[in-house]
């Protein structure tokens, strides 16, 4: 399977006012990177909102000899056609490719004409219910280390959402199967996350001393006498 992870960055919150200034994608096939990615800053013809420059620092003078979004439009369109775009809150910047393809004649209606979309907001809420779910949470969640990203840019975002994503849907899935469960997996449709084999044989058992255990007795017995509800008197 074929999917293209992107982010945009715009000049405002509004696709009906606003315009798309930068678009950030990066591609995975088979749940591996591939290294292959699109990337395009674009001038917007309109001022860029100040909250928007504090949000992801891209300013108006720095716009003023980009592309516009029909003269990258076409190359964008074949970059994602036939995909399935992986998009943390994708209403947001479907809402605005929409509105940019409305404008350019002979272009898709609706980016969902070109491909598929899967929205990892919806999925981060389904699984993390009453959490915080924004992509810094998500990052913090799956230990993802984003300390690089200290404003937004699309292409940066599109990278640790792509590692975000991998992360919520296939982390720990091979550690309860068997090695030849497993195999099947890589080698039929089922796609899973590849691992690096870690030997763990030379790690050192350190047994508790006879003072450490008393000690551990003596705050089991202080739990006890507090709590009658202690689930190790089960065991």
């Amino acid at each position: 399977m074929r999917q293209i992870v992107l982010d945009t960055e715009t000049t405002g919150i509004s696709p009906n006012e606003h315009r798309i200034i930068e678009i950030g994608c990066v591609e995975v096939i088979n749940r591996k990177l591939t290294g292959n990615h699109f990337h395009v800053y674009i001038n917007p013809q309109r001022e860029v909102e100040q909250e928007a420059i504090a949000v992801h620092g891209i300013t108006n003078e720095f716009l003023a000899d980009k592309p516009l979004f029909a003269q990258v439009a076409e190359e964008f369109i074949e970059f994602i056609r036939g995909a399935q775009l992986v998009i943390h809150n994708a209403p947001f910047d479907i809402g605005f490719m929409d509105m940019e393809f409305s404008r350019i004649p002979g272009a898709p209606k609706a980016t969902r004409d070109i491909c598929t979309v899967l929205d990892t907001l919806v999925m981060a809420r389904e699984k993390h219910p009453g959490q915080k779910n924004s992509l810094d949470a998500l990052c913090k969640r799956y230990f993802i280390d984003n300390s690089h990203r200290e404003l937004h840019g699309a292409l940066l975002d599109a990278e640790i959402l792509a590692d975000v994503y991998l992360m919520m849907t296939g982390g720990q899935t091979a550690l309860s199967l068997s090695n030849e469960d497993y195999k099947d997996q890589q080698n039929g449709d089922h796609q899973a996350v590849e691992r690096i084999a870690v030997d763990g044989s030379g790690l050192p058992v350190i047994a508790a001393s006879a003072a450490e255990a008393a000690e551990h007795d003596q705050f089991l017995a202080m739990m006890t006498r507090k709590s009658e509800a202690v689930i190790w008197k089960k065991y």
